[in-house]
């Protein structure tokens, strides 16, 4: 008998059955056109139509949705209630979660004061526009309701004045537009970023633009800037008054408006103290900035500077050194900082559905359109309402010739449907008519009664001719909306926020940042490292201390206010101010440019150029026998910018950089022996920085432009061989009597 295994046999366990989804896993080709078509098209549409872009009303649908719930809460005149029953409230309208209502609300609140006229009366912490870090409250902590100036956002908004729709899941209606009685757009600052393109419109003063809404409604071809100078801004920042930003912001929608901070000085305890900042930026960014900035050592002058914001508003209080005088010192930090900056505007509304990139006269032209649709819409509801009743009335003024006979009627007939049908028989009045008289309580059936509501027939009659008139003359529409302005004007107008400063006074102030003006000979070394030496110590120096290898490429005398321009290998230029390097002696190294200036890794300075207008030329020669004339005034900014790019082209190793104060003739010499003079009117002036030039001299094959330096008369014994009549040239080899001396050096 077979003997059994001692081992047990391993059991298998069921198979497991797994399920499939069809599709699931799969990668479907597409092309990238019916992708962008059919999935980022409609995205983008819903992010500009729905999301981002404010509407002629002013507001973007998450603002309007808030307000109208508001609105039917009953928030207009009644008390606050809890900012979460809000919040929840607008849920039914607004589906994309509870954090972005609450944060709507809080944007439009008077506590945030982003606003020149907030629509929320807020109580609570609803933090601060000026401040990163300042967080609001949770929507449980704290109340709202609508500010008193929404009334003129909803008036008249029952009476047909704007077209309703369906909500997200059709279970009420809300408007599409507000009937907004003045010109929100341009009241309240409104920004957004959609996909493509974005809004970013700044804040008006309220009886301004009522004034110049009026003004423009009798005159079109009103002169806006005459009643509304310049934009207003909430916080009190002053706004540098350019006359040509301002006509562009005016006339196209788009510029740029410098702000700038307003600061008083507490000569008792030696600080100052800022009140306001622009509106595009904060205090903690503000405070980091000159942290930083005394760090680096630019600015000396300050001991200490904190947040002392409170109750009573913005505060930053600098505490200055002794003996500092407080206007350079704010004109410098307006200089490095963001108390002074610029606000970018752009106009960018949805008009009927297609965003527009509008001026101010031209939004003030679109919104009075829509403001004229909005009252003829009122008066032809208020004008069918009166037609309604009136009717009614005659229906009820032909019963009070007979009273009894309308009771006897009533009376005598057997059926309750039948008695309006007998009512029209015996009066000969229609349904409506009918169903009114039928209506009417026992009590009223005195002829006090009805004589008392047909005595105003005569009244109605004249009330619906008036307003038949109305609506037949757009005159007189046009003069309704200019008395709702005035009215508007007068109620909820402030004085002015902003102060404006003009242009010339700020740039006067700018010139009072006084840099040290003094002779200084400046020296620039082949491995890079730089020194600015006064006369007087140059003098009592001795032998130039010069790294092993290293030589002086470039010595000039100049003054301590002149600008540095340091030309890389890798075609940048860096900026920098003479005042910005330490007087050093000639015992010493210098600065090495690469560290202090912070090059790119593996970046070299090849020339040095010294300027205080940006007059002159800059004369750049390539391998390939290119040379390009650029002139300096190319690399001039009006900002701080200390590094440009494309300084010039990367076409062709770069061989020399000239620097000419007038054209004059220059030598070039190539590989092969041969030398050129040219003379550098012959070449045209090139406005772009990153240009090739002209092909100046031709090399032989196998040769290659190596050198430019600037001819002195006398170099050679006859100039007229080396000169052409035509460009590009070979040149001539030199004749033995010039090739004897040393001509050229790399410079």
């Amino acid at each position: 008998m077979a003997k059994k295994s001692s081992k047990t046999p391993r059991r298998t366990s069921p198979s497991k059955t797994h399920g499939v989804i069809n599709g699931a896993g799969e990668v479907v080709e597409q092309p990238i056109v019916s992708t962008i078509r059919e999935n980022y098209m409609p995205y983008a549409m819903s992010v500009i139509l729905s999301r981002a872009i404010p509407e002629i009303d002013g507001f973007k649908p998450s603002h309007r949705k808030l307000l109208y719930m508001m609105y039917k809460m009953g928030l207009l005149n009644g008390g606050r209630t809890k900012s979460a029953n809000i919040v929840g409230a607008t849920m039914k309208l607004n589906p994309h979660g509870d954090y972005a209502i609450y944060d709507t609300m809080v944007r439009l609140s008077r506590g945030y004061e982003a606003l020149l006229h907030p629509y929320v009366d807020s109580k609570g912490n609803f933090g601060k526009f000026y401040s990163r870090d300042m967080a609001w409250a949770a929507s449980r902590y704290t109340e709202a309701k609508l500010d008193a100036i929404c009334n003129e956002l909803f008036r008249d908004i029952d009476k047909d004045t704007v077209d309703f729709v369906d909500n997200y899941d059709n279970t009420m209606k809300e408007p599409s537009l507000l009937p907004v009685a003045f010109p929100s757009v341009l009241v309240n600052a409104n920004t957004g970023i959609a996909v493509g393109m974005a809004s970013n419109i700044c804040s008006f003063n309220l009886r301004e633009i009522c004034e110049t809404t009026a003004a423009l409604i009798r005159d079109p071809d009103h002169d806006i800037k005459s009643t509304l100078p310049a934009p207003d801004f909430t916080g009190g920042c002053q706004i540098i008054y350019d006359e040509n930003v301002i006509n562009q912001v005016y006339e196209t929608g788009r510029g740029s408006i410098k702000l700038r901070a307003k600061y008083v000085y507490d000569k008792s305890a030696n600080c100052i103290d800022i009140l306001s900042i622009p509106a595009t930026t904060t205090c903690e960014v503000i405070i980091e900035k000159v942290i930083d900035l005394v760090k680096q050592g630019k600015v000396k002058e300050i001991s200490d500077i904190r947040d002392e914001t409170g109750i009573d508003g913005l505060k930053i209080t600098i505490d200055l050194k002794r003996g500092i005088d407080a206007d350079k010192l704010m004109t410098k930090l307006y200089r490095f900082t963001t108390l002074e900056d610029s606000y970018a505007c752009n106009f960018n509304v949805l008009i009927a559905g297609v965003p527009r990139v509008l001026g101010v006269k031209a939004l003030l032209e679109e919104w009075i359109a829509f403001r004229i649709e909005c009252v003829r819409r009122r008066t032809y509801f208020d004008r069918n309402k009166k037609a309604d009743k009136l009717h009614l009335l005659r229906g009820l003024e032909k019963i009070l010739l007979d009273i009894d006979k309308a009771v006897k009627i009533v009376r005598e007939t057997d059926e309750e449907s039948e008695v309006v049908p007998n009512l029209m028989i015996g009066f000969g009045i229609d349904e409506i008519q009918a169903e009114y008289v039928a209506e009417i309580k026992l009590r009223h059936l005195n002829r006090e009664y009805i004589l008392k509501r047909t005595k105003d027939l005569e009244d109605l009659e004249k009330e619906i001719a008036e307003l038949d008139e109305i609506l037949k003359s757009k005159a007189r529409i046009k003069t309704i909306i200019v008395k709702e302005l005035k009215s508007i004007a007068e109620k909820y107008g402030q004085p002015r926020k902003s102060i404006i400063i003009y242009d010339d006074v700020a740039r006067y102030e700018e010139e009072t940042v006084e840099i040290p003006d003094y002779p200084v000979n400046l020296f620039f070394t082949k491995e890079g490292y730089f020194k600015k030496i006064t006369p007087q110590s140059l003098r009592m120096s001795g032998e130039q201390k010069l790294k092993d290898g290293d030589e002086i490429i470039q010595e000039l005398e100049f003054t301590n206010n002149c600008d540095l321009l340091f030309f890389t290998d890798k075609c940048q230029v860096y900026k920098a101010k003479a005042d910005d390097f330490a007087q050093t002696k000639a015992s010493v190294l210098g600065d090495y440019v690469a560290a202090k200036l912070g090059f790119d890794e593996g970046e070299n300075a090849v020339k040095m150029v010294a300027t205080k207008d940006y007059k002159g030329m800059l004369l750049f020669a390539f391998e390939n026998g290119k040379a390009a004339k650029v002139p300096l005034e190319s690399y001039a900014t009006k900002t701080n910018r200390k590094k440009l790019t494309g300084a010039y082209s990367d076409k062709s190793p770069l061989v020399g950089l000239l620097y000419i104060p007038e054209d004059e003739e220059v030598l070039f010499k190539a590989s092969s022996g041969n030398m050129l003079l040219v003379h550098t009117g012959a070449l045209a002036l090139k406005t772009t920085r990153s240009t090739q030039g002209v092909a100046v001299l031709k090399p032989k094959k196998g040769h290659r432009l190596f050198s430019i330096e600037r001819y002195k008369d006398g170099t050679f014994t006859n100039p007229k061989r080396y000169r052409t009549g035509s460009l590009p040239a070979r040149g001539a080899l030199p004749v033995n009597d010039d090739s004897k001396d040393e001509q050229l050096s790399l410079i």
